[in-house]
């Protein structure tokens, strides 16, 4: 298939970080976005102590892929899938440009750059099978047949993306999860909480990363 990218809506500040001009927001923190994927998504799911064969992550909002990337990173070895779901891909160009600033990231890059190049969306990386499904996640989520163990919830903020964050959605999430389950988020706004906990997670705030006081994650007991 051809990806779709979302090419003409980007700004690069300093010439490094891709913003949004859709959403009005960056694709990854200003302070240091490896690190805040390592605090947030890695540590705040439990990863990869959590890992073993077959174990699912799923994710909102696939960006430059700098969160599959942490994670191979984390886990060289065990055999795991990871499923995203993304509305506005990036072309493989811009999204080289971007893990550029992220060298550690950039060094295993290069077999998921060429599939993305390819317009593949199913790849492997590593231990890691990969699928990137295409869409609407108010669509796509719902015909999703799996369950993941762990989710990272990376949309754009809230306040500029509302819709990857409503109720219908993150109830979505939680009939996703299998049990046991666990999500992790940078966002700490009371709505997305309150919605992930009625949808059925335990969830508390943790610290945050860098600059940022506070940051979300759960279980689904």
């Amino acid at each position: 298939m051809t990806i779709l990218g979302d090419e003409g809506n980007l700004n690069w500040r300093d010439g490094v970080i891709p913003v949004s001009l859709r959403f009005d927001d960056p694709y990854f923190s200003l302070n240091d976005g490896l690190a805040e994927t390592r605090h947030v998504f890695l540590a705040g799911n439990d990863l990869p102590a959590r890992l073993r064969p077959g174990f699912q992550v799923a994710e909102l909002g696939f960006g430059t892929g700098l969160n599959l990337l942490a994670l191979l990173i984390a886990n060289p070895t065990t055999p795991i899938r990871f499923t995203s779901f993304e509305a506005f891909p990036l072309p493989a160009a811009d999204i080289a440009r971007a893990l550029d600033h992220f060298p550690e990231a950039r060094a295993v890059a290069e077999p998921f750059l060429q599939a993305w190049a390819r317009g593949e969306t199913r790849f492997t990386l590593g231990p890691i099978t990969a699928e990137v499904i295409i869409g609407d996640a108010r669509d796509t989520l719902a015909a999703w047949q799996g369950r993941a163990d762990a989710w990272f919830l990376d949309g754009f903020s809230p306040a500029k993306n509302p819709e990857l964050w409503s109720p219908e959605i993150l109830a979505q999430v939680a009939r996703h999860t299998a049990p046991g389950g666990t999500f992790a988020t940078y966002t700490a706004a009371g709505h997305v909480r309150r919605a992930l906990a009625e949808a059925g997670f335990t969830v508390s705030r943790q610290p945050g990363h860098g600059k940022k006081r506070h940051m979300s994650a759960g279980v689904l007991p």
